[in-house]
């Protein structure tokens, strides 16, 4: 990696793929300047086979070389998306069938029998990561006996799968391995003791690469495709979203908690080092990678999958009107559990808060405004609950909470966070993913300088929004007993 810092204004291009839309995003960047543009949007459309939930993944790399083709020269490209996903190859080299969703059911009651194996505590202390019954560990046990996995010869997490599409060169990136629940967050390698005992193979993974390291350069064909001039390199980037994310947080200290929203909101802290005690185990905290060597200390939270899918089940009506209807409905009447698994799938999801409140002896929300505050106040609540217990769990006090991504564009939810934690919020920017990739690359390149130098040139060029704790903090207490109770 270069350490000297270029006046000249490069172009790089970030896929960024989410849960239910990808896009090519074109950044242009020097030292002094940071500019984002779209130059391609395409849905990101599950398909449920008779195997059960897949993603649609052929589509998806369409969608990315039509951005490719969209974006025009760039100096590089980088990949991101959602983590614990993955495709299968064949000696070959060939895709063997769509990667499974992790929405999916077939890892219900699977981590019961890995702790059979490997108790839940010492799985944690292992590799640090909270349970969630998608972890790619649960994954690959539950399919253990299947056709595919007896004739994989190679596992690719989905970001990967796509580069290797690219370039015909495999590699594992290091911020979304940590999230298959086979990465030891101490040594930031595999950890060899927990897939020996669980019969995972690890042969099967490529080599792991980190944030900077090459990638390759786009095929012939690829360059054929999308118009573009070779050679043009990939470059690895955090991977996993949530990791370009964080890396985007324009934070001016280190005393600042990070809230990642859009379809998850993943809340909690920057570290040096990860957190491997019970109790954060019993909080249900994770210990993923970021750059640099940082832990990324956090929890996941429903997010605003939640409302997407209520919005879904409603005829999809104008959500700005859906949430000035909900700023005028009463605060904290009704809440529930946004971090509950029972959320998970998707489907009935205005029934499924309703009866949650129902079952927990609280007013039932009905309208769509009811239930929309209902969805606010609990998120907001489940932020609240995030940030406190991670600075008690990592004796890591915060000052700010700074929310990237979908989420900023929602003023209410910004709001509401901010009162439950009373604490500042500086919403910005929405495109946080995107703009981390975009960074890591340009810092591969030697076009700005460190991580701070990057947030700090985050903080100068991107709209960011503060919001000032308002309101009683007695009430999200109550509110927070309530839950507790219920």
């Amino acid at each position: 990696m270069s350490t000297a810092v270029s006046t000249a204004v490069k172009s790089y291009a970030a896929v960024d793929l989410g849960a239910s839309s990808g896009r090519v995003m074109v950044g242009r960047a020097n030292r002094d300047s940071l500019e984002l543009v779209e130059a391609h949007r395409f849905p990101n459309r599950p398909v449920r086979t008779p195997e059960g939930l897949r993603w649609d993944v052929l589509a998806l790399y369409a969608g990315v070389l039509d951005g490719l083709r969209a974006a025009g020269r760039v100096d590089s490209v980088g990949i991101d998306s959602w983590a614990v996903d993955y495709g299968l190859l064949d000696a070959d080299g060939a895709l063997l069938g769509n990667p499974a969703h992790y929405r999916d059911t077939r890892t219900d009651g699977v981590a019961e029998k890995v702790w059979a194996s490997v108790p839940a505590a010492e799985l944690y202390a292992a590799t640090g990561l909270q349970y969630a019954p998608f972890n790619t560990l649960y994954q690959l046990v539950a399919a253990r006996s299947s056709a595919q996995l007896a004739y994989a010869r190679r596992l690719l997490l989905i970001p990967d799968l796509l580069s290797y599409w690219l370039t015909g060169e495999s590699g594992t990136e290091l911020t979304n391995a940590s999230t298959t629940q086979l990465i030891d967050p101490r040594t930031r390698d595999w950890a060899y003791g927990v897939a020996e005992r669980l019969g995972v193979d690890l042969e099967l993974f490529a080599p792991l690469r980190r944030p900077g390291d090459p990638a390759g350069l786009l095929l012939p064909r690829v360059l054929e495709e999308t118009g573009l001039t070779g050679p043009v390199p990939v470059t690895t980037v955090g991977s996993h979203d949530t990791a370009s994310a964080v890396a985007a947080v324009p934070a001016t200290g280190e005393r600042f908690a990070y809230i990642c929203t859009g379809t998850w909101s993943l809340a909690g802290l920057e570290l040096d080092a990860p957190v491997l005690t019970e109790e954060s185990r019993a909080a249900n905290f994770t210990n993923e990678l970021g750059l640099d060597g940082t832990v990324r200390y956090l929890r996941n939270i429903m997010g605003l999958w939640l409302l997407q899918e209520c919005v879904r089940d409603w005829g999809d009506p104008d959500l700005g009107e859906l949430l000035r209807a909900a700023a005028g409905v009463p605060a904290l009447r009704s809440v529930v559990d946004a971090g509950d698994s029972a959320f998970l799938a998707p489907g009935r999801m205005p029934e499924r808060i309703a009866a949650a409140c129902r079952e927990s002896g609280q007013p039932v929300p009905s309208s769509p405004a009811e239930i929309t505050r209902c969805i606010l106040d609990s998120l907001a609540l489940a932020h609240r609950r995030a940030v406190a217990e991670a600075q008690a769990l990592a004796d890591h006090p915060v000052d700010v909470v700074h929310i990237v991504g979908g989420g900023t564009r929602n003023a209410l939810l910004c709001q509401l966070t901010a009162d439950a934690c009373g604490l500042p919020v500086v919403a910005g920017p929405a495109e946080a993913a995107a703009l981390g990739n975009v960074l890591v690359q340009a810092r591969t390149h030697g076009v700005v300088g460190d991580r701070a130098s990057m947030r700090r040139l985050v903080a100068r060029t991107q709209p960011l929004v503060r919001y000032e704790p308002q309101g009683d903090p007695a009430a999200w207490r109550a509110a927070e007993d309530r839950l507790a109770r219920a």
